[in-house]
């Protein structure tokens, strides 16, 4: 049926092999695991919908749900629950769930909820945050443009957000209920990208043990979202242009048509007509593609929509795991002054980074840590365990630190010395560890990292000889 996926997550091995064998012969791909750990690894993009039980060893299902949405909103989660955890499962579907199926079900019930909800976006439209009287305008424009079938080709900076305005016109659209497929151009092998879009029959080449549907097929009565658009190389770009015009599809190793009905929009962060002037994009595709323009600007251009996508991120990442804290006045301002590179992806960081450090229900000044290169140094003693940063870009006065309380169970020593933004983040691993007694799924969850992150993490202290606990 596709080459996306669908990720099973079921701790009891015989009842995961009956999820695998019922699906698999539906024509699903699966891959499954058995744990939210290894669910949270093998989560990549080629993930259509996720299958999940709520109680599981470590990490539950509902927790694990809350990581999945704060990564990718969009990925629908079905959970599997007992009678005795219904309740668990409607708040779980308040929180972002699309469904969930009581034990035990029957292999029907399993199958019609994979066709209703593979491939097809879970989030909300109000994932295209905007506040800046430019985006308000742009995303008015994307409403109309929306209801339309007019190809769009959506232009701006790297991290501005172009994947969540495609989202949010193809949820506005006629064809909401569909599947929307989206494939990065620009991160898939040249040798593989034409097999990726077009599918191939079994036997075409070498690998190709069955057949497989392109993304154009998997995006059939929906819309496909094709990012980076400018990085496809000239000859694949002319057996593009022909899929649109004909609006038909050949497998590779096949003679016979597909016929589609599929809406096209488009993305990229280069200046298309200089490469069309250079040669490396053709203009017939470029025009075909070009039909509705859209011109997505720059974070720094649209401070209005710092504070706005600050406060979404900060609620996706907490979640229902903790209290979301405020931003003060001063964190705020250091926000909305930064220049932002990297755009929405490094706003995101920052504030991850923010959640970390905190203390309190406040995220303060000194809790914002920027990408631009500064000089850092923390000063801890017995009473104040809050990092003091100073920048030599800022010298006024910070923020004292708050106090807290610390845990019995440390062995934590009050120290007084300079520490760069990576030593500390090396003490505050292994303090964490150190509290939790080398238990990596509470250290991941006390610094709201993922268990894949802080597994990264331990085996780049080990390769540098860090004694971890």
């Amino acid at each position: 049926m596709s080459i996306a996926k669908i990720l099973v997550v079921e701790d009891d091995s015989e009842l995961q092999e009956a999820l695998v064998d019922t699906l698999s012969l539906n024509g699903f791909e699966i891959i499954s695991v058995s744990s939210a750990e290894e669910a949270l690894h093998a989560l990549d993009d080629e993930i259509g919908m996720v299958f999940s039980d709520i109680r599981m060893d470590g990490m539950d299902g509902y927790a694990l749900m809350m990581r999945i949405r704060a990564i990718k909103p969009y990925l629908p989660i079905v959970l599997m629950t007992a009678y005795g955890t219904i309740e668990q499962a409607v708040d779980a579907m308040k929180a972002g769930a699309v469904d969930y199926i009581v034990k035990p079900f029957e292999a029907n019930v399993l199958v019609e909820k994979a066709k209703v909800y593979f491939n097809r976006d879970a989030s909300s439209e109000d994932d295209f945050i905007v506040a800046d009287p430019a985006t308000q305008q742009l995303k008015n424009m994307a409403k109309k443009v929306a209801e339309s079938e007019a190809s769009v080709l959506i232009s701006g900076e790297s991290g501005t957000g172009k994947e969540v305005l495609a989202r949010y016109i193809h949820m506005q659209s006629p064809r909401a209920k569909q599947p929307f497929v989206a494939i990065n151009c620009a991160a898939i092998p040249e040798s593989m990208l034409e097999a990726m879009l077009f599918g191939y029959e079994k036997g075409a080449f070498t690998g190709a043990a069955k057949a497989m549907p392109g993304k154009f097929e998997q995006a059939q009565q929906g819309t496909i979202f094709l990012d980076e658009i400018g990085e496809m190389k000239p000859d694949l770009q002319a057996k593009l242009l022909r899929v649109l015009q004909e609006k038909e599809v050949e497998r590779i190793g096949s003679t016979k048509v597909v016929e589609l009905n599929v809406r096209v929009l488009s993305a990229s962060n280069i200046d298309m007509k200089k490469a069309i002037a250079d040669g490396t994009f053709r203009d017939d595709l470029f025009y075909r593609l070009n039909v509705f323009p859209m011109m997505l600007p720059p974070l720094r251009e649209r401070q209005r929509d710092i504070a706005a996508i600050a406060e979404r991120l900060i609620q996706r990442h907490c979640g229902s795991a903790r209290v979301q804290p405020m931003i003060s006045a001063p964190a705020m301002k250091r926000l909305i002054q930064y220049n932002w590179p990297g755009n929405i992806r490094e706003l995101d960081n920052v504030i991850q980074r923010a959640l970390v450090m905190m203390s309190g229900d406040t995220i303060k000044e000194q809790n914002i840590l920027l990408d631009d290169g500064f000089d850092t140094h923390i000063t801890l003693n017995s009473k104040d365990t809050d990092t003091v940063f100073n920048s030599h870009e800022e010298q006024q006065p910070k923020e004292p630190p708050e106090e807290v309380v610390a845990q019995d169970n440390t062995d934590f020593k009050p120290i007084e010395l300079p520490m760069d933004l990576k030593a500390r983040e090396t003490q505050l691993i292994l303090e964490t560890l150190r509290q939790n007694s080398g238990h990596r799924q509470k250290t991941a969850e006390a610094l709201n990292i993922s268990p894949r992150t802080l597994r990264y993490k331990i085996a780049k202290l080990k390769e540098q000889g860090v004694d971890v606990p």
